[in-house]
């Protein structure tokens, strides 16, 4: 079946492609949820006006999509987790953690936009994109540090080993 696309599809096309389908992807999936329409020389004056609203739709989305990538950019997420040696952390920082962060700031982002190779598993800063929209993609600064009641310093108990030498050192 030969359809119109009216929004963008991830390897198929973009908004205004005509392209051939299988006739239940068409009917089944992509007319029912008004991806598509069926392109059929009766309606094609309002397929190209329908189209025509949907690119000015699109643009103004993009647009503001775009800004709000821009603000992405200057975020910096904080995850305070529990560490062991060679600053290795218990567990990892996962795509759904930094959906979540990202929540709290105040923006919409479902977890499979975030692109992740291997979950996060030690301390550190990382650069974690986000794919915002189809073209548009971010980067947002990821800290991974230890909790601060765990850290803890090993030239403390040197330094009292050394006072504790010293002192015997001056009651001989």
């Amino acid at each position: 079946m030969k359809v119109i696309l009216c929004e963008y599809i991830e390897k198929l096309g973009e908004i205004g492609d005509s392209v051939t389908v299988k006739d239940g992807y068409a009917r089944n999936y992509l007319i029912p949820r008004k991806l598509a329409v069926q392109a059929d020389s009766a309606s094609a004056k309002q397929i190209e006006h329908e189209l025509q609203i949907l690119k000015k739709r699109e643009e103004k989305r993009r647009a503001l999509l775009t800004a709000e990538a821009d603000k992405m950019r200057s975020l910096t997420l904080e995850f305070k987790v529990r560490a062991g040696e060679e600053d290795k952390i218990f567990g990892s920082v996962t795509t759904a953690m930094i959906a979540e962060k990202l929540q709290e700031a105040g923006f919409d982002v479902d977890r499979k936009k975030v692109i992740l190779e291997d979950p996060i598993k030690a301390l550190g800063i990382y650069s974690v994109d986000i794919k915002v929209y189809p073209g548009i993609e971010t980067a947002v600064k990821v800290w991974v540090t230890g909790l601060e009641d765990e850290v803890t310093t090993s030239s403390a108990p040197v330094e009292s080993e050394e006072t504790a030498a010293e002192d015997s050192d001056t009651t001989a």
